[in-house]
């Protein structure tokens, strides 16, 4: 059980550098587990990049997303055009897989995985939680609780990028506590998911916060459905599937109306400050979002196809572009505020070849802002509102020899930054790129 639990996860995670892609195996053989226990996994990497200009991601832009705009100076000289390079360690793992007796009448396990990425930039390099849940397995029926990839992100049809991004800000990008439910009928799997936010959250008033899903009480609520054929005489494969997500958030619990500024006097040589009057009433006005995703993969002997795509309304908090803004105040006095989103989308495909040592692939994605499609009064609670579009092509090829990985990816991402309309369209945009070559050497154990 542990031995097949390794296996599904390395397919999980075909983003990461544990596997060249799900459909190829493991360069080190699986170790064989206890019946009960936990049996310990990972590897040691080491990621050496060159970026073309500055760039704007996570944790000193390992995690790349996608250039920076241009920074004029008063010669007219772009700031931010200029080269860098690092060399960083901190995608190094350490995985546990655990196997227990049966309960009530299931198959138990367990996962727990961290990294040394931690969970913001002031704490690179610290140990951080990735993945920790409980599964009880029965025929047909399976129950997942903890911490996973969101649905919407599919393990098993996602990007094989030597880039730690997985193919974001294209791609759905979060792992989240949740509640999961997956039904099998026939080749059908059909999956319902209560989730909560902590480490990719949602952007509002007060700055990025899970608080803003929790004070909804609602969790967020998503459906998926995915059908799957294999044929192991041919070697071939095939998988489709679609889904549905809700979310609401409610940005502020109260409204502060300013109604005498602060000010000072000096009464004999001594300041007095008088503190400003503020009124605050209680609000609860929410914004909701959609959002839906679909992919198809099909496997052959030697080589394997992927494409997928997804719309949202509110597609911060996923690691893509979009958001929401104030589209108007619905009461002057108390200053209450409505919402609307900024609407994104975005598709990507790629191919590679399932080779077990030499194992070429091409990565190409496409992602647009939509806008508001009505007037906006700001503020902005979004990522990228001032971009209209985004591509990026990125081939890779990959060398495994036994525990040991040698990757190269050369990856051009073009982000077209422009002014940013009243209903959230950009426009007169100007494309923007950045290459990165990123080299990738690991160690697995």
């Amino acid at each position: 059980m542990s031995a097949l639990l390794v296996s599904q996860f390395l397919q999980a995670q075909n983003a990461d550098p544990r596997v060249p892609a799900p459909e190829t195996k493991n360069p080190e053989k699986e170790k064989k587990a206890p019946l009960f226990g936990i049996n310990f996994s990972g590897y040691v990497k080491t990621d050496i990049y060159f970026d073309s200009r500055q760039t704007y991601g996570l944790r000193e832009s390992q995690f790349l997303l996608y250039p920076e705009n241009e920074k004029l100076d008063v010669d007219g000289k772009d700031i931010n055009a200029k080269a860098n390079y690092n060399i960083l360690c901190i995608q190094t793992r350490l995985a546990g897989t655990i196997t227990g007796p049966d309960a009530l009448g299931a198959k138990t396990s367990g996962y727990i995985e961290a990294e040394f990425f931690g969970n913001i930039n002031p704490a690179i390099n610290s140990f951080r939680l990735r993945h920790a849940w409980v599964k009880l397995s029965w025929p047909r029926t399976e129950l997942l609780v903890g911490q996973w990839w969101h649905p919407m992100f599919v393990p098993e049809c996602s990007p094989a990028t030597v880039s730690f991004n997985t193919g974001a800000p294209f791609v759905v990008f979060s792992r989240n506590p949740q509640i999961k439910v997956t039904q099998s009928i026939g080749k059908i799997k059909i999956s319902l998911t209560a989730l909560s936010q902590l480490d990719f959250v949602s952007d509002g008033p007060t700055g990025t916060s899970p608080k803003y899903l929790r004070n909804s009480v609602l969790p967020e609520l998503d459906f998926q459905i995915q059908y799957g054929s294999k044929n192991d005489r041919k070697g071939t494969a095939f998988m489709i599937g679609a889904g549905i997500n809700f979310m609401m958030l409610t940005p502020r619990l109260s409204s502060d109306v300013i109604v005498k500024n602060s000010f000072d006097t000096v009464i004999n040589n001594i300041v007095l400050h008088q503190e400003a009057i503020v009124n605050s009433y209680k609000t609860d006005s929410k914004s909701t979002a959609l959002a839906a995703n679909i992919y198809v993969k099909y496997t052959l002997p030697k080589l394997t196809f992927k494409i997928g795509a997804e719309y949202g309304d509110n597609n911060y908090s996923y690691t893509m572009i979009g958001g929401y803004a104030v589209k108007s105040i619905t009461d002057s006095i108390k200053e209450f505020v409505s919402y609307t989103n900024i609407r994104s989308y975005a598709i990507w495909g790629e191919f590679h070849t399932n080779g077990k040592k030499w194992q070429p692939g091409l990565f190409v994605a496409y992602g647009k802002n939509l806008g508001a499609g009505g007037n906006l009064i700001g503020p902005y609670y979004a990522r990228g509102n001032n971009i209209d579009y985004l591509y990026r092509i990125s081939p890779r090829i990959l060398l495994n020899v036994n525990k040991f990985r040698f990757a190269t990816e050369l990856e051009y991402t073009v982000a077209a930054y422009g002014i940013t309309g009243n209903k959230g369209y950009v426009f007169d945009s100007k494309e923007i790129g950045n290459f990165r070559v990123l080299i990738g050497v690991y160690y697995f154990f």
